[in-house]
């Protein structure tokens, strides 16, 4: 009889063994700077009136299959006009996913420019089809225009993914560029805008103007990464078909309660993420300060750092040490060789975050 990894080998596609799950590392008694979520909670308060209304919740029902209550709330908050589809997806992973499963077919592509966010390539893994990384131009890590448009015209991409700001290295993409590849993609552009809160940008406005375009936006950044909630907005046409691949009650009466409440109280969110911009300014400044330091600029919650060549991992571990958990991205890209992203944390693990990098960056010089 054949045994179990011998019919693993058999059976798993060779493109699944080939890939390594995505790691989560521990974070308990760290400092966490490594995954990009806001630092505050609510006020007591705000906790307490939360738990009152859940109390209501029926655990024994089924949710709202299509969430109605949670889309309107949405569609008030992100200002979205009449005939622009939602769809809602247990984080942005699903509705990525959902994508990707809806336009699979044998031979079909998924393009993005690289580094980018890591799902895009996983997720077209899963689903079967062909992926093609477009690199990033530059020490500002500016879409190539004339290399994204001579891969589109090559590979016919079925989805073009383009983070906005982007993951790892914060930056927004040039507009006009990104009207050019609206203009040449023969399929689906997502614009993918987790980082919404933080940049002060936004393509939704735009839908209208681009029968190719769906923007996708999640609620993590913003400050319930906890409740994995992540949305779609575009034209019926597409998000009908994406709705398709949906499994039924994706998003569970616990999660519709929890973010409509938090949307009741926008204001707060909205103080949050001015201290975070404020707060990110205020930590690029001290990291440039810091000797052999290249802090990258953001408009998101995290900063890309360059550090002395050949110290990433060297200081990811001293870092630790201190008890502060950043990323790092040596070796993940070329262009990120000698690379940590931190997250913007509250003002004492900032500057928690700088003096342990300072410590390491003397104790070997």
């Amino acid at each position: 009889m054949t045994d179990a990894p011998g019919l693993v080998e058999r059976w798993i596609r060779p493109e699944i063994r080939a890939l390594s799950a995505y790691h989560v590392p521990p974070a308990a008694g760290l400092i966490k700077l490594d995954a990009m979520e806001n630092p505050y909670g609510w006020p007591a308060p705000m906790v307490d009136a939360w738990l009152e209304r859940l109390r209501a919740v029926e655990l024994n029902r089924y949710p709202d299959p299509g969430a109605a209550a949670l889309q309107a709330a949405l569609r008030r908050s992100l200002g979205l006009p009449e005939g622009t589809a939602l769809l809602l997806g247990n984080g942005s992973d699903e509705l990525i996913q959902m994508i990707a499963l809806t336009l699979a077919e044998p031979g079909r592509t998924v393009l993005a420019p690289e580094p980018s966010f890591v799902m895009y390539r996983m997720i077209a893994t899963f689903t079967g089809m062909d992926y093609v990384g477009v690199p990033l131009a530059g020490a500002d890590f500016a879409l190539d225009r004339d290399l994204m448009l001579a891969a589109i015209a090559t590979h016919r991409p079925a989805v073009i993914f383009l983070a906005y700001p982007n993951n790892p290295t914060g930056n927004l993409f040039d507009d006009a560029t990104l009207e050019a590849l609206l203009a040449a993609a023969p399929g689906l552009v997502v614009i993918d805008e987790a980082y919404a809160p933080f940049a002060a940008a936004s393509w939704l406005e735009r839908l209208a103007d681009h029968p190719n375009l769906v923007v996708m936006r999640t609620l993590s950044k913003l400050g319930l990464a906890g409740l994995r909630l992540g949305l779609l907005a575009g034209a019926p046409a597409w998000l009908g078909q994406f709705d398709k691949v949906r499994l039924p009650y994706n998003i569970g009466v616990l999660n519709q309660a929890s973010a409509a409440f938090a949307l009741e109280h926008e204001a707060l969110f909205a103080e949050q993420t001015a201290r975070i911009r404020a707060e990110r300014e205020r930590l690029h400044a001290a990291l440039a300060a810091l000797p052999g330091i290249t802090p990258y600029p953001s408009r998101a919650n995290f900063i890309l750092l360059r550090v002395p060549p050949g110290r990433a991992g060297a200081l990811f571990g001293a870092l630790k040490d201190a008890g502060v958990l950043v990323k790092s991205l040596d070796g993940s890209a070329p262009q990120l060789a000698d690379c940590l992203r931190v997250t913007v944390g509250k003002p004492q693990e900032n500057d928690a975050l700088v003096a342990a990098l300072g410590a390491a960056l003397d104790a070997a010089s």
